[in-house]
């Protein structure tokens, strides 16, 4: 492990997760196990510190593997491979992997912010007041997309739950295809994908119609995250997945609308319109989005994201104010509720 003098000269930010993969132990020892910071059905992400390292908190998700089919598992080590691998400021990189027991660690930099959906829940429930913010935001997560794309790969999960916030490290798209890979995904010779991923609100109608879909696919969903942070969730959030569906595929694309309390500009109702559009063969390239005029007004040198969570308590306090309300919810729930709520979730996409 480095010298003490070495690793204070790095400091936040420092050298990318790649340039850094050797320092990290392949052992769960060497790893002191926080709180959650992250839940899935059958992974957990928690805070953790890399003993050997001088206590460096990282981020660490276990996966269970003895859950999954062996496809499953011989995908996600793939992933993990292309995530070891990935080196671009925008996309969450991993440091390392192993597997312990029955589960496999994935350590990778941790994001004090937490991802733009959990701060719209516990800070902006009706999404974020700033356009400035938004704009920034999005466009950082365009440039992780238009990376992912170039090097051959589709995201197949783009929502606010996976765009994590740090004041030092930024803006960076999580999950490309960690969650795709646990589905069987059959890839077949022109690249294009078969299999049904992905949460229904953020699906592309050819997704949904499970008709063969290429990375424009990533940028219907893109649209839709767009929907989400300005309005603080993404449209039909509340219906039951069958509804999601129909809704998508027989009605027009949902579309920004100002409200009593916030005006958009036309660039931003302009750029979720292009990114819409129900045939993908008319959507616009993450490389062409970042030439529209709504993210050429946006300054790289503000932080807008250290002006950001600067206004909010930390992601610890936030996942517990979150924990607490979602509690609270159950609580007042009446008994007849919960058995309406199991019927209109058993369609499951997964």
């Amino acid at each position: 492990s480095m010298g003490s003098k070495e690793k204070g000269k790095r400091g936040e930010g420092g050298a990318s997760p790649r340039a850094r993969k050797g320092e990290f132990p392949i052992r769960a020892e060497d790893y002191e196990l926080m709180e959650p910071i992250g839940d899935g059905a059958t992974a957990v992400v928690r805070r953790a510190r890399c003993l050997p390292l001088g206590g460096e908190v990282v981020a660490v998700k276990i996966m269970n593997l003895s859950l999954r089919s062996e496809a499953d598992v011989n995908n996600a080590s793939e992933e993990v491979k292309t995530m070891i691998l990935t080196d671009h400021p925008n996309l969450l990189s991993a440091y390392c992997s192993f597997t312990q027991d029955e589960n496999l660690w994935i350590v990778m930099p941790y994001m004090a912010g937490g991802s733009c959906f959990h701060l719209m829940k516990s800070s902006f429930p009706k999404g974020f007041e700033e356009e400035r913010f938004i704009a920034f935001v999005l466009r950082e997560t365009l440039r992780g997309l238009e990376y992912l794309h170039g090097k051959g790969h589709i995201h197949r999960d783009v929502k606010a739950g996976n765009i994590l916030l740090d004041q030092h490290k930024g803006v960076k798209l999580a999950d490309f295809g960690i969650s795709a890979s646990v589905y069987d995904s059959m890839i077949n010779r022109n690249g294009k994908r078969h299999t049904l991923v992905g949460t229904p609100c953020w699906m592309a109608p050819e997704v949904m119609e499970q008709k063969e879909y290429d990375f424009k696919a990533d940028i219907w969903s893109f649209g839709i995250t767009a929907l989400e942070l300005a309005n603080g969730h993404a449209p039909f959030s509340s219906q039951p997945p069958a509804k999601v569906f129909l809704m998508t595929l027989q009605h027009a694309p949902p579309s920004l609308h100002n409200t009593k309390d916030k005006k958009f500009s036309n660039s931003f109702k302009r750029m979720i319109g292009a990114c819409l559009i129900k045939d993908p063969s008319k959507r616009p390239t993450a490389q062409m989005l970042l030439q529209l005029p709504f993210f050429k007004k946006v300054k790289s040198e503000d932080n807008h994201v250290r002006c950001m969570l600067n206004k909010v308590p930390s992601l610890v306090a936030r996942v517990q104010t979150i924990k607490e309300n979602e509690a609270k919810l159950q609580a007042e729930k009446k008994p007849h509720d919960k058995i309406k709520e199991k019927t209109s979730h058993t369609l499951n996409v997964r």
